[in-house]
């Protein structure tokens, strides 16, 4: 797992250096003036550093800064081609596979189709295939890839690097066993909170540090960013809205217990509460199969093109997760809530009825500091989240 990073962040030189490159993935290009100023050493000091990681090949000059009068300091910033990082998203049907450099670029965004996600050693083998093969066909050298990041959903501890719901199949980590078995560096991360980060890094948010992400997908989960940061909770655990009391239908939720929100909210709701009104003799543009079958994402496109009972059920559906999101608003005051995932694609069916919710749920003292808007990198949420996530458990930002 030989890397070209130079870096050892136990010396004094190296851990500046390390923070040198953070400074300029925060804030981008910069004079040494700026960095001085930055972490408070002298001049002469910084000009050796950046030299230093010039030659190195972190850094490169990108020109003289414009100024109205004086001399024009010398602008410097990092190397794109010096360090990339890769994101995996598990979705229940596919994988994305996303190749960032250490700037933030996405250059490259896979999409493997040949792959069912199940609790299974047989399943951990084929995503341990894909992502082998995504790596060993890619035109970066293997020495440039610093860490590689995989979103999981369910319980993740990223901190320890077990998961708790799925590939749980021995004592070790399961970090530790895909590091091993793919020879990079492997971190793991919650899907929604890596769709969060990535939200927050390269998305809608505008300055604001106080956030909320809904993740409307196949479940139902949160993704909570405080001043800055995410919240990850104790173990890891933190965002579980979908397994918040909330209704009394009697139905068993996969987490094995009743009344959960995410078995009324949620792409498998959907799916089955749209086959429950068309059992009940109902009409629909839905073409069913000859068994009666129909996946999310016919539903989510009968939606999009005015099926009536579809939007009728996403209307009701939105409603219901405007009321939850009213109580979050009502603890957290977040500035912004971002709502994604694939019932996010349904757009103003689903956001204007949660909103109306919120309006009648939470305070409006607390509700007018709140925009509630949908993602902005949609189906690319997770996958650019979990590059970042993959820089940022490498820097250690």
């Amino acid at each position: 797992m030989k890397t070209i990073f130079p870096y050892n962040k136990e010396s004094k030189n190296g851990l500046i250096k390390s923070r040198i490159i953070e400074y300029f993935i925060s804030n981008g290009n910069a004079t040494n003036t700026d960095i001085s100023k930055e972490f408070n050493l002298s001049s002469p000091t910084i000009a050796r550093i950046i030299n230093e990681m010039c030659q190195e090949g972190f850094v490169l000059e990108y020109g003289k800064l414009e100024t109205e009068e004086g001399r024009h300091p010398n602008l410097f910033g990092l190397n794109p081609d010096s360090g990339y990082f890769i994101g995996v998203d598990i979705n229940p049907t596919f994988v994305n596979i996303g190749l960032m450099n250490i700037r933030g670029d996405l250059i490259d965004l896979f999409k493997e189709t040949d792959y069912i996600h199940d609790n299974s050693k047989e399943a951990l083998e084929r995503l341990c295939e894909i992502i082998h093969n995504y790596t060993i066909n890619t035109s970066v050298s293997k020495e440039k890839i610093l860490n590689i990041n995989i979103n999981i959903g369910g319980r993740i501890n990223p901190d320890t690097g077990y998961s708790f719901s799925v590939f749980n199949f021995s004592e070790a980590s399961l970090s530790s066993m895909l590091t091993e078995k793919l020879g990079y560096q492997v971190t793991i991360e919650n899907d929604t909170r890596a769709m969060a980060f990535g939200e927050y890094m390269e998305g809608c948010v505008q300055g604001e540090k106080n956030i909320l992400f809904i993740n409307v997908s196949w479940g139902l989960g949160a993704g909570i960013i405080i001043d800055g940061n995410l919240y990850k909770g104790k173990s890891g655990y933190a965002g579980e809205i979908g397994h918040n009391f909330f209704t009394n239908n009697e139905l068993i939720c996969h987490c094995g217990k009743k009344g959960c929100l995410e078995t009324e909210v949620s792409g498998s709701a959907l799916v089955r509460i749209v086959k429950e009104r068309l059992n009940n003799g109902e009409s629909s543009s839905l073409a069913l199969s000859e068994n009666g079958d129909f996946t999310l994402q016919d539903v989510v496109t009968a939606t999009c093109n005015e099926d009536t009972l579809c939007i009728d059920v996403i209307e009701s559906m939105g409603y219901k997760l405007g009321q939850s999101i009213a109580g979050l608003i009502n603890i957290f005051n977040p500035e912004l809530v971002i709502v994604g995932g694939i019932l996010s694609m349904t757009g103003e069916y689903f956001i204007h009825s949660i909103k109306s919710a919120i309006l009648k749920y939470s305070l409006n003292l607390v509700n007018k500091d709140t925009k509630v808007v949908l993602s902005k990198l949609k189906e690319k949420a997770g996958v650019v989240g979990s590059c970042m996530i993959a820089r940022k458990n490498f820097l250690q930002i």
